[in-house]
């Protein structure tokens, strides 16, 4: 029946204000009216349907997406509205497009890297979309070495210009969203040669097609990479492969903010410290953080609401079956991920504060926190991402058989997201980065330099080194000083480990190579430790609403415990707590996941998703799954006649020569 709320009973348990939930998880009142306003004016707009894009061919799922862009920019201009809005209309159409690229990576690097005079020549063509720009820095043979990259940009001082060339194959850019067929532009980073000296990656702003006839221009062979993984999902961009044959580009188009080459070819280094373009790279990556929170709470809104909606098993005397969220396993799986949405998002807020911190500092040739952010967004980065990829499948197999079906929307959700996990850097490798950077913490300790921020309980290494874990009863691992302290002995035992380790080595790049996976672990289990660090800080607030407060403190209680539980081979192993404390940690958890149970659909109602973005059928608002699952169904092609294309030429064939030849 249409109109009738299938989840009331559910919404009906509530404990908390979900209004107030919502306000919270936008990280304020401003934020989630303007995202409330935005998400409304696109689901109600038939132009950013998405209705059969799964099953489109290539060439019309790409077609169909080059319209819902111009489309949307259309929207933007009509309705004048602000750049912050614009981002949030383009978020909530949720459709990979060459504009993400343009917005997310183009202009930014123009922004970051570009002297005032290049920001004033090409930033308003950019904002007015009168050229289309992309970054092209992965290579088809170097992707997370970035020092590695083959591409040329040679200085000609007779005519003033760079000659850019793809020496290579393998030089070969590719992977670039929005290069494939659309842009006009790129920022291409190349090795910097003039006087035959190598001066490392720079970054070059190349015209790739006329702005006529949209053709490539001389020297340019640009195309598509081909199919992507799933359907719909990425296939909706351009991704590009992009050669250079001796393209020559004037000078004045290197990017020349913190380093130049003079008409003589003399490269001249700029009082703009090298360190400013950092700050792009810490803007980058928090917003991924941001996004793994979306991408992990869409998985979760829809694998709750099915969860309450679905029964399975455990009728008596002819009576319901099961609701599939009581059953402990699917609890033990599925809360976990509705709390780690929330522990990112909280996590999220505190680094977009960290970047304006960082840059403001930068700004006055502050460097001091820079290795930190540094660390900080790399190994976040690489934590949520990977956790968030993984939860998304868990989600889909959460809910059964039906998961796998495009209308549950959890494929192209997967699909889409994954590749987080390797672009801006390769989850390992970043890690290792992090790795990097707690060795030479470790090896500092005891200098003047005192360890802040995110390091700062490496400055009471002695304590965390020797302390034990005073837990007597399940419930003391709801004191947030019992959690702290034992993620911090956890993360402080494993780096002092590994550098105890690394010492041993006669050469330290060898050692770090043979022990890489223990430093993985390490800085593994220092991130683990800022987020739940962040979501400590959090409820340390003040958080008004109805029973949000304790909402939270099950949610971080959830998230905390299921950690402590999933590596408890490291807790033990280190030494800070017993297989008894560990007991009583696993008895907590579940007692957590008994409160949240009544609470669960109103925690992601709180999401505030419209079922236009959640796109599935199996999280719709209303819990009508099954009648619009049916009824989906009947919409697929192959369904348009009763008898399938090919049946006379193939399968007729088939059943009457068996009918004739059958032998007894």
């Amino acid at each position: 029946m249409e109109g009738v709320d299938y989840l009331a009973d559910e919404r009906n348990k509530a404990e908390f204000d979900v209004d107030e939930m919502k306000i919270v998880w936008a990280g304020s009142r401003y934020n989630f009216e303007l995202s409330d306003r935005i998400s409304k004016l696109v689901a109600n707009d038939p132009g950013f349907s998405k209705e059969g894009r799964t099953m489109l061919p290539r060439k019309e799922l790409f077609k169909n997406t080059l319209r819902k862009a111009a489309y949307a920019w259309k929207r933007i201009i009509d309705l004048r509205l602000s750049e912050e809005e614009a981002t949030q209309l383009r978020r909530w159409v949720d459709e990979p497009a060459f504009t993400d690229l343009h917005w997310g990576m183009f202009i930014p690097a123009i922004k970051g890297q570009g002297t005032d005079e290049q920001q004033k020549k090409w930033l308003p063509l950019a904002h007015k979309m009168q050229i289309i720009g992309c970054y092209a820095q992965t290579e088809l043979g170097h992707g997370s070495n970035v020092q590695g990259l083959e591409t040329t940009a040679t200085f000609d001082p007779q005519t003033d210009e760079f000659v850019i060339h793809s020496p290579t194959l393998t030089s070969s850019k590719w992977w670039p969203g929005g290069l494939g067929k659309v842009s006009t532009h790129a920022v291409v980073y190349a090795r910097l040669i003039t006087d035959g000296k190598d001066y490392g990656i720079n970054g070059f702003i190349v015209q790739l097609r006329s702005l006529e006839d949209h053709k490539p221009l001389p020297g340019i062979t640009v195309g598509d990479i081909g199919m992507k993984f799933g359907n719909g999902a990425y296939n909706t961009m351009d991704n590009g492969v992009l050669k250079f044959d001796h393209v020559r580009i004037p000078r004045d188009q290197m990017l020349m903010r913190v380093s130049q080459v003079t008409k003589e070819g003399k490269y001249v280094q700029s009082d703009i410290p090298r360190q400013l373009l950092y700050g792009t790279m810490v803007y980058v990556r928090q917003t991924i953080v941001a996004d793994a929170s979306i991408a992990m709470s869409r998985a979760v809104c829809i694998a709750t609401r099915y969860s309450a909606v679905r029964r399975q098993f455990g009728s008596q005397n002819g009576g319901k079956e099961t609701q599939v969220i009581d059953y402990k396993t699917q609890q033990n799986r599925l809360f976990p991920l509705l709390a780690s949405a929330y522990a990112f998002r909280f996590v999220g807020e505190w680094l977009k504060w960290l970047y304006t911190d960082v840059t403001q500092r930068l700004q006055a040739n502050d460097f001091s926190t820079l290795p930190e952010a540094h660390a900080c967004t790399a190994g976040l980065k690489s934590l949520t991402t990977t956790a968030t990829a993984d939860g998304i499948e868990e989600c889909r197999k959460l809910c059964g058989g039906h998961g796998y079906l495009c209308s549950s929307g959890l494929p192209e959700l997967f699909a889409v997201y994954v590749p987080a996990c390797t672009y801006e850097g390769d989850n390992v490798v970043l890690q290792l980065q992090v790795a990097r950077f707690l060795m030479k913490t470790v090896s500092q300790l005891g200098s003047v330099k005192k360890p802040v921020g995110t390091i700062a309980y490496m400055g009471r290494i002695e304590h965390l080194m020797q302390c034990r874990s005073d837990v007597k009863q399940a419930k003391d691992w709801l004191k947030p000083s019992a959690i702290l302290e034992a993620f911090e002995a956890r993360a402080v035992r494993m780096s002092v480990a590994c550098a105890q380790n690394l010492s041993k080595f006669d050469n330290p790049e060898e050692g770090f190579a043979e022990l890489a996976a223990d430093l993985v672990e390490a800085a593994v289990s220092h991130c683990q430790l800022i987020v739940v660090s962040k979501f400590i800080e959090k409820l340390q607030q003040n958080i008004p609403g109805k029973g949000i407060k304790q909402q939270l403190e099950v949610l971080c209680g959830i998230y905390s415990l299921f950690l402590l539980h999933k590596h408890q081979g490291d807790f033990l192993g280190t030494g800070y707590i017993t297989s008894k404390q560990a007991s009583l940690a696993n008895d907590q958890l579940r007692a957590l996941y008994s409160q949240l149970r009544s609470n669960a659909v109103s925690l992601v109602d709180a999401f505030n998703y419209t079922d236009h973005y959640l796109d599935s059928i199996l999280g719709r608002y209303d819990g009508n799954v099954y009648p619009k699952l049916y009824e989906t169904a009947w919409k697929d092609p192959l369904n348009e006649s009763d008898v399938a294309d090919g049946f006379h030429d193939y399968i007729r064939p088939i059943i009457k020569q068996q009918l004739r030849t059958a032998r007894l």
